[in-house]
């Protein structure tokens, strides 16, 4: 098990701010893109655990 898989619940905060902080640059115009993104790096994670 990684650290990153140890971690999940924290990781996935950051996967949030980060999706904010690109969704805050660019207006929100690529606002779908985004939350499919955090989705699927959420979903890496938790495969991996």
């Amino acid at each position: 098990m990684g650290l990153a898989s140890q971690h999940a619940d924290k990781v996935d905060d950051v996967i949030e701010k980060a999706g904010d902080v690109v969704d805050n640059k660019t207006g929100g115009k690529f606002a779908g893109q985004v939350d499919s993104a955090q989705e699927a790096a959420k979903n890496a994670l938790r495969d991996k655990t």
